[in-house]
């Protein structure tokens, strides 16, 4: 069987838009377990003696686990994965022995803390011939090849999950009482930009990350990063978020631009590990949105990132503000808990700016708390906002979480913090948002220099 390409080449856009219309046309993606799915993976494992099977359906970023054998496993990140190389190749993928595959170059491949040595998957197509997902078989050692009657039972159990797929749309259409939908991209964003754009800007790569050193306030040292996004645009040159984001939002876009950030923020830690910047030591951190966070399996797709890029879980940080936890509370507890035993750092970002800070500090596993640069810069307005500025110092100092202060742009402000007790800080006083060359540069002297800065420009 010819060897297909780690990763798929880039789908027009048109063909993905109507492969992800199929998909949520099935209702699947957000669908509670099916005794079918979980009968399917079971067949498959006990056929093949398999140490893992997974059934999964891919959106544009993630694969959502709906059933598993052996390792559980909820999401999994898209780029670079199995269900791309099924993609690629229009049809079945089998690695007999990943040592041996020219893609690998001698690696294992890393499923969470699954190591994998050799595994065969098939696509899980809709009714018009769609690839929606994969029926994918684990084995954590090499394996001899597949034959071709193995080969044609694994095909006949993702045609079961596909035959289950169709029924489900078939309800769908029944229950809703109208024809079948016919694949439409999602609803454009009334003015610029639409969907469209945004969707090319990602398939392009014009999204960049910039990075905001922070620091500590006694020894000027950095000790962290924050990752910004920035657009990258053809024409209109470099776009600050302010610009996008509220168009990604409404067009549902804010979901695969966060989750390519997320990404590119571990593969950004691997190199600068592997350039002898991080010393294994240096967070940075990723914000995340509110629709990334209020999904379950937000703990696989990380931990995944993680395996794939060998970095630490400590070196990694993810802020979330208080309204990205004011939907579900149940959900916020479940999802927190499981980053924390992951062992990233868990910031709440903004913190004072929402209606019951105080309530979501005593009942969430929050490490840091960043105090919003609305009241960094009115500290010296007065004693009232400078007493604000104490409270939540003397707050997180007393449940043992750290602080950083964000947005010091004056020298009396940045005194005024380390006098507080306030250990940490980001702001144009320090550095602004800068490439991941620079930063590079700042990294080799490991401390910064103050310096007034002009103006603050638009928020980061």
């Amino acid at each position: 069987m010819a060897q297909p390409a780690l990763v798929a080449a880039p789908m027009e856009w048109r063909e993905e838009d109507a492969r992800l219309a199929a998909l949520i046309a099935t209702g699947i993606l957000d669908s509670p377990p099916e005794p079918t799915f979980d009968a399917i993976t079971r067949l498959a494992a006990e056929y093949f003696h398999a140490d893992t099977v997974l059934l999964g359906f891919a959106d544009q970023s993630r694969i959502w686990i709906k059933s598993y054998w052996g390792e559980p496993v909820r999401e999994l990140p898209r780029t670079r994965s199995i269900f791309d190389m099924v993609l690629a190749t229009n049809g079945p993928v089998v690695v007999p022995d990943v040592s041996q595959h020219p893609n690998f170059e001698g690696r294992r491949l890393a499923v969470r803390r699954l190591q994998v040595n050799s595994f065969a998957s098939v696509p899980v197509r809709s009714h018009d011939g769609l690839i929606l997902g994969a029926l994918t078989i684990v084995g954590c050692h090499p394996r001899r090849g597949m034959a071709l009657d193995e080969l044609r039972m694994l095909e006949s159990l993702a045609d079961m999950a596909a035959s289950q797929l169709e029924l489900r749309r078939l309800r769908h259409v029944l229950e809703e009482r109208r024809p079948v939908p016919v694949p439409v991209a999602p609803p454009a964003y009334r003015g610029w930009p639409t969907w469209t754009d945004l969707r090319l800007a990602l398939d392009q790569r014009q999204f960049v990350l910039h990075y905001q050193p922070e620091i500590e306030l006694a020894t000027h040292k950095i000790v962290g990063l924050e990752a910004l996004i920035r657009w990258q645009h053809p024409e209109r040159g470099l776009l600050a978020p302010g610009e996008f984001i509220q168009a990604a939002e409404e067009t549902r876009m804010t979901l695969p631009i966060g989750d390519w950030a997320l990404a590119e923020v571990c593969n950004q830690i691997q190199r600068w590990n592997q350039d002898g910047f991080g010393h294994n030591s240096l967070r940075v951190c990723v914000n995340l949105s509110a629709q990334q966070f209020s999904r379950e399996g937000l703990a696989d797709h990380v931990e995944a990132l993680l395996t794939r890029s060998g970095i630490s879980s400590r070196q990694l940080g993810l802020e979330m503000t208080e309204s990205s936890l004011m939907n579900d509370r149940e959900t916020a507890l479940d999802v927190l808990g499981s980053l924390r035993r992951l062992g990233v750092s868990l910031l709440m970002d903004d913190f004072g700016t929402g209606y019951s800070s105080l309530n979501h500090l005593h009942a969430f596993p929050f490490d840091v708390l960043k105090i919003d640069r609305s009241f960094v810069s009115r500290m010296t307005e007065g004693q009232q906002p400078l007493q604000i500025v104490r409270t939540i110092i003397e707050l997180a100092r007393v449940m043992g979480m750290d602080v950083v202060a964000e947005g010091i742009e004056t020298r009396e402000q940045h005194d005024l913090l380390r006098d507080m007790g306030c250990r940490y800080g980001q702001g144009y006083l320090y550095a602004r948002p800068i490439t991941a060359e620079c930063i590079s540069k700042l990294l080799c002297n490991s401390t910064l220099a103050i310096s007034e800065p002009e103006p603050a420009e638009a928020a980061d």
